[in-house]
């Protein structure tokens, strides 16, 4: 079974009649299809209808038809399993980072990553000894249960006492 992703979160109430606003952390829009059925805290919820609207989403969702009930789903995550459709090639899914060792290319082992912070400039490794590790530093992986990192001279020094 593919893992279960936060493909999504509920912000706000949209209207009188039961919409709500999502914005989608996901590239897939099809998520939001018509009869697509997204699990959450709450159960699942089966999508009735969705609109763009500037960065997010208004989404109609089955049973959901009063402003109150929309309220009542505000900060409500949604998620989904994880798309395996083989991507494009070099392709990093969080996912399949956490929990990953990173080593240099000479061997050394610079700890295990905890989470991805979002990031302008690029995307963060977030790793247990605290160390930040732009993706773009990633040269190979993930895979065996690690990845390969070239990083400047003097990164890793940032983060050690």
């Amino acid at each position: 079974m593919a893992p279960v992703l936060e493909v999504g979160r509920i912000t706000k109430a949209h209207g009188l009649r039961g919409e709500v606003v999502v914005h989608l952390v996901s590239d897939r829009t099809e998520r939001l299809d018509r009869g697509s059925v997204l699990a959450s805290d709450r159960g699942d919820l089966t999508v009735l209808a969705a609109r763009p609207h500037a960065d997010r989403w208004i989404v109609s969702f089955e049973g959901c038809t009063t402003r109150e009930a929309a309220e009542a789903l505000r900060g409500t995550a949604l998620r989904a399993e994880a798309v395996e459709d083989g991507g494009a090639d070099g392709e990093l899914w969080v996912h399949e980072l956490v929990g990953v060792r990173v080593l240099e290319r000479d061997g050394t082992d610079r700890g295990t990553v905890e989470s991805v912070q979002a990031n302008p400039a690029a995307d963060l490794l977030v790793l247990d000894t605290g160390a930040l590790v732009p993706v773009v530093f990633v040269v190979d992986g993930p895979s065996a249960g690690s990845l390969t990192v070239e990083v400047p001279d003097g990164l890793f020094d940032l983060f050690e006492d």
